[in-house]
C-alpha cells in the first residue's frame, strides 16, 4: 500500500468574491466551523447574483451563531462596505 500526496490547491486572489465572502463571515462566532463555511457561501451567492436582499441570504443560511442575526447581518455588511460594496 502507498499514500499518495495530496492533491495542490490554488489560492483565489484577494480581490475575487469567494474571498472577501468568506473573509466577510470569518469574525461570527458559529456552533460548528460548517455553519461559518454555509454563510459565506450564501453571502457569495448574492454578492454574485444579486438575487433577494442580503437579510435574506443570511437567514436562509441557517446559521447557527450566538449572535442575533441583526448583528450578523451589520457585521457582513460592515465589512463588504469596506471593501467597496454597496449593500
Amino acid at each position: 500500500m502507498t499514500t499518495k500526496t495530496p492533491a495542490s490547491t490554488a489560492d483565489v486572489p484577494a480581490e475575487s468574491l469567494e474571498k472577501i465572502a468568506y473573509a466577510s463571515v470569518a469574525d461570527i462566532p458559529t456552533q460548528e466551523p460548517n455553519d461559518r463555511n454555509r454563510l459565506g457561501y450564501c453571502v457569495w451567492s448574492w454578492l454574485k447574483d444579486k438575487r433577494g436582499t442580503l437579510t435574506e441570504a443570511i437567514r436562509n443560511s441557517g446559521v447557527r451563531t450566538t449572535m442575533p442575526l441583526d448583528k450578523v447581518e451589520h457585521t457582513v455588511k460592515s465589512h463588504l462596505a469596506s471593501r467597496g460594496f454597496r449593500v
